[in-house]
């Protein structure tokens, strides 16, 4: 079981990152502050194992559940394009990291401004 501490390192490690709390104490969210602050992650506080939400092409989000019982449809989000990251240890820490970029890029790539950082 990942550390809520590691995880949340890997998202600040993106580019730009801000962490806010736009819903409450209860769940962090992170976004690209460049980008009108669009949201690419959010942490569930306190909750063990970690639950991590993030953006997901439509195509990869269903395979992902498909393959892996810890990644859902995204909790209280849109199902379609946000998957649900149980970090239990089935994901490992390339896997989660690789969707961690994918999701910073997905919210990126739909900024009017353009990230030279990516």
């Amino acid at each position: 079981m990942k550390p809520r501490a590691e995880i949340e390192e890997m998202v600040m490690a993106m580019p730009q990152t801000v962490k806010d709390y736009p819903f409450g104490e209860d769940v962090a969210v992170y976004k690209i502050d460049s980008s009108e602050g669009k949201m690419f992650a959010l942490i569930q506080e306190n909750s063990m194992p970690v639950r991590l939400s993030l953006k997901c092409d439509p195509q990869l989000a269903e395979l992902l559940r498909d393959k892996y019982e810890t990644v859902i449809p995204g909790f209280h989000l849109n199902k379609k394009h946000w998957n649900t990251v149980i970090c239990s240890g089935q994901l490992g820490d390339n896997e989660i990291q690789d969707l961690i970029r994918h999701s910073y890029e997905l919210v990126a790539s739909t900024s009017s401004e353009n990230l030279n950082e990516l």
